[in-house]
């Protein structure tokens, strides 16, 4: 799976390929997922699962895009957006970085990153349906805040994209570039917690 195919077929065992990949990469992370393992888990021959991602990277993408799709998705149903909006903001930051230090958040980033001059798509689609709908999630949540005066926000894209660094802080870079692989909650809390308070302190309505 090395060739540079941007191009994925679909066919009957298409969703099957799909299903047995998710399941590796997010046990596995992308380095270690083989193709001989996903084959397996798919139940479908390695010849198959060629004929319908020529390239590694492009079911791994496939997969990023889905699951971003999902935990967004379960984000909006799982997040009481009438609670107050240091609550609300304490658990969508908690999201934001559970998954960005999470294997499968890293190994997206780390993919996007690496082949945005051979496959520029990739990048696009994971854009697309993670940091983008992040941000329109954000920027609804801050619609009902500013109804309600609970924030003062002029510019609802800028704060959605500062609020989600806030969320990132140190951890993420740390991560990507080697220094340290794992955290403690208490190392994650410090970050949440800052993140929650600055935005706060920033667009917090006034009395």
């Amino acid at each position: 799976m090395n060739a540079p195919v941007t191009e994925i077929k679909r066919g009957r065992k298409f969703d099957q390929v799909v299903e047995g990949a998710r399941e590796i990469f997010l046990q596995d992370g992308f380095e270690g997922a083989s193709v001989d393992l996903i084959a397996k888990a798919a139940g479908v021959s390695k010849a198959t699962l060629y004929s319908y991602f020529p390239d590694k990277k492009l079911l791994f993408m496939e997969i990023a895009t889905q699951e971003c799709r999902m935990q967004a998705d379960t984000a909006l149903h799982e997040i009481d957006f009438s609670k107050p909006a240091k609550e609300v903001l304490t658990e969508a930051a908690t999201r934001i970085l559970d998954f960005s230090l999470s294997p499968f958040g890293r190994g997206v980033f780390r993919i996007c990153v690496a082949e945005a001059d051979r496959f520029p798509d990739l990048g696009r689609e994971f854009h697309r349906c993670g940091p983008e709908k992040v941000r329109e999630s954000l920027v609804s949540y801050f619609e009902g805040a500013i109804a309600r005066k609970e924030l003062e926000i002029a510019d609802l894209t800028l704060a959605a994209d500062q609020f989600t660094e806030l969320c990132k802080a140190d951890l993420f870079s740390r991560l990507i570039m080697g220094v340290d692989q794992s955290f403690t909650k208490t190392e994650a809390d410090r970050i949440i917690t800052g993140a929650v308070e600055m935005f706060m302190a920033r667009y917090g309505a006034r009395a």
